[in-house]
């Protein structure tokens, strides 16, 4: 009896260990994808999404810019017939 206990113990153990090893590989594995799409999108140019957002809020700034411009311009030179 005493001997299918410690049979169940060992076994018991080597499972124990080997979800152990398979959490480290997954681990690992997932590093190493993370790494590699990092590099891979840093290696293509690309911005991020913040970086993104912000040049779009200076476009739209300037944009708006120019309106307020162009507006000022067409009321000079609207002055400036009469």
């Amino acid at each position: 009896m005493q001997t299918k206990n410690k049979m169940f113990d060992d076994l018991s153990q080597l499972m124990t260990n080997a979800m152990g090893v398979a959490q480290g590989a997954k681990d690992e594995a997932q590093t190493a994808m993370s790494s590699l799409m990092e590099r891979w999108l840093a290696d293509r140019d690309l911005v991020t999404r913040e970086e993104f957002d912000a040049v779009r809020a200076m476009a739209q700034k300037a944009r708006e810019e120019n309106e307020v411009l162009a507006a000022r311009i067409a009321a000079l030179e609207g002055k400036k017939k009469k």
